[in-house]
């Protein structure tokens, strides 16, 4: 199977004592390639500096994430841009709205989200969204700057099976990970809704494990266990959600 990880923080510290393990095991498990989301301008350093270790596995995107969004938003935003214009990334992100932890920044977040979507637009490059808490203001935001003129990943696909409609009717494929395999989620439903051709595989590591490793620490090489309980929503082998989240993803990221 070629497996790609649409969503993966492989350079943060919490892989900095096996980051070469687990890419081993992950390259062992068939995921070829590693889909990188910056965060801030802390992580710009890390994430290409694994770039550079792992050429063509280990890709990287250029964003700010929303959490990370504060006042000092335009100085990070002004990086952002300057970075896109020196460096090779394949997408735009990680970006969004957060409305779970801190809401202070909220007319921030929208302002450079805005920006996100027009740098999208400008570099023809896909959008990654995080969407926690924030699935109508994100839709909203999208709408008012143009249905059709960006496209990309809801990450960690928050919605349900309506949500997933609306968002795929936008043109926008969703992320599905390891909580598809909580019992008590409803990524399942959105993916029914949503269908093969507009899903995406991503771990969010190391966040976000899939069961039967809830809490722990998670890495590429888990997608297997995500690829086998989409077999079992979507009733087709494994083997196909492989092929199909791959095409997806390779067809999104111009690979």
């Amino acid at each position: 199977m070629h497996i790609i990880d649409t969503h993966n923080h492989i350079y943060l510290p919490e892989f900095d004592g096996d980051r070469g393990e687990v890419i081993s095991r992950s390259l062992a498990a068939g995921v070829r390639t590693i889909m990188m989301p910056n965060i801030d301008s802390t992580s710009v350093g890390p994430m290409l500096a694994v770039e550079e270790q792992y050429p063509g596995i280990c890709l990287p995107m250029m964003g700010l994430h929303p959490t990370s969004v504060k006042e000092n938003y335009q100085d990070e935003m002004e990086l952002v841009e300057t970075s896109l214009r020196e460096h090779k990334y394949y997408g735009i992100g990680e970006t969004g709205i957060d409305l779970y932890w801190d809401k202070t920044f909220i007319n921030e977040q929208k302002i450079s989200f805005r920006r996100h979507l027009e740098l999208a637009e400008v570099y023809h490059l896909p959008v990654i969204i995080h969407a926690r808490e924030s699935l109508e203001v994100i839709i909203s935001e999208i709408e008012a700057f143009g249905v059709g003129r960006v496209t990309g990943i809801f990450h960690a696909f928050p919605g349900s099976a309506a949500d997933a409609r609306r968002v795929t009717e936008m043109g926008f494929l969703i992320g599905i990970g390891g909580v598809v395999t909580f019992r008590n989620g409803r990524q399942h439903e959105a993916a029914i809704e949503a269908g093969i051709n507009n899903i995406v595989l991503e771990t969010d590591a190391p966040y976000l494990a899939p069961v039967p490793h809830r809490g722990k620490r998670n890495e590429s090489s888990y997608l297997t266990l995500v690829t086998e309980r989409l077999s079992e929503v979507l009733a087709i082998s494994p083997a196909e959600i492989a092929d199909k989240t791959t095409a997806n993803a390779k067809r999104l990221f111009n690979l």
